[in-house]
């Protein structure tokens, strides 16, 4: 009799132990909402165990609550967690107590206004694009950096950052600029200074020849064009200024009412570089006016064979013949697409 009551009781203990080990390491979180989970900054245990509920990351809060005593979790820390289907209950708590997150792959092509890359920060990370704006357009906080509000976009390089969620707006600044100077090493701040231009005064040429052509044979004429009007205090007269000038970059044909845009940006009326960038230029057409050819390039225009390529002249009797051809060019082709439209 007593043998048969130890070996119930065994069995009793071991279904006892099966149970509780599947309930602890077994598979117990689904992931309706996609695989992230997020806890927002100041955020205590019941938000994040109720929320984990309500989103049906797990089906109730017996067992988690067991767990995070077990496994200690008291401190909340916000963040981005990756939460895969089938992930156990003692996972699912370490992972949360540790602070485990999954970071955000930030990547940067081209922007042209702080306004842009608020709003693209503003949907990444915790912090709202009010709160990143309000950053940016703050010369104060700028000022640490050397920067201002013309000229801070010239510190957001086109690389891919990985960050925290929870990452403030400053922080998120803070690697941005840490990889702008990591760019800026001392070989290019002497051909930088070869030419008598900052570094910000570089990428913001470097912005506006990333608007004028994706063509990266002529990227180095353009600079070498700009560098040349530069020299010998011709107005740049870049069309994309304008553009930046008005805030319309659907603008296909600039006129000459769109040439009077008073405006530090408009260089058809100021000398010289626009305060600053116009775009984030890619690290291409940086080193494009770093290592511009000599030439006697005084100008250049689209050319009409409308293959993104331009054409580049000594004198301006040469450019007009160009332009003329372009713009006849152009008129033709947007009388033909009305035509088609028409019908």
């Amino acid at each position: 009799m007593k043998k048969k009551t130890v070996f119930a009781i065994l069995f009793l203990l071991t279904g006892i132990g099966v149970f509780l080990g599947w309930k602890f390491f077994g598979p117990a979180t689904n992931t309706p909402q996609g695989e992230f989970f997020y806890v927002k900054t100041g955020s205590t245990y019941s938000d994040v165990k109720k929320d984990l509920v309500e989103k049906k990351y797990i089906s109730g809060p017996q067992w988690f609550d067991l767990a995070s005593k077990f496994l200690g979790y008291k401190t909340i820390k916000p963040g981005r967690y990756k939460i895969l289907k089938g992930m156990s209950i003692t996972n699912l708590v370490r992972m949360l107590r540790n602070g485990n997150q999954a970071q955000v792959s930030f990547v940067i092509t081209k922007l042209r206004t702080r306004q842009g890359l608020a709003g693209r920060v503003g949907k990444s990370f915790e912090c709202d694009s009010l709160s990143v704006i309000g950053f940016l357009d703050n010369n104060d906080s700028l000022k640490t950096y050397g920067l201002d509000t013309n000229t801070v976009m010239a510190a957001v390089m086109p690389y891919t950052y990985t960050l925290n969620w929870n990452t403030t707006p400053r922080k998120v600044f803070q690697q941005f600029y840490t990889a702008y100077e990591k760019f800026w090493t001392a070989e290019r701040k002497k051909k930088a200074d070869s030419l008598k231009l900052s570094p910000v005064e570089v990428s913001t040429l470097a912005s506006i020849i990333e608007e004028e052509t994706l063509k990266k044979e002529d990227k180095y004429n353009i600079a070498s064009t700009y560098l040349n009007r530069l020299r010998t205090g011709m107005k740049l007269q870049a069309d994309p200024t304008i553009k930046f000038a008005l805030k319309d970059f659907s603008l296909k044909r600039i006129t000459g009412v769109h040439l009077k845009a008073v405006s530090p940006y408009n260089t058809y009326l100021n000398t010289g570089l626009p305060p600053g960038p116009i775009c984030t230029p890619s690290l291409e057409t940086i080193d494009a006016v770093l290592y511009a050819p000599a030439t006697d390039y005084l100008y250049f225009v689209a050319s009409s064979k409308f293959d993104g390529t331009s054409v580049f002249t000594t004198n301006y009797d040469d450019h007009l013949k160009y332009a003329r051809l372009y713009q006849d060019e152009l008129t033709r082709r947007m009388d033909s697409s009305k035509k088609a439209n028409a019908k």
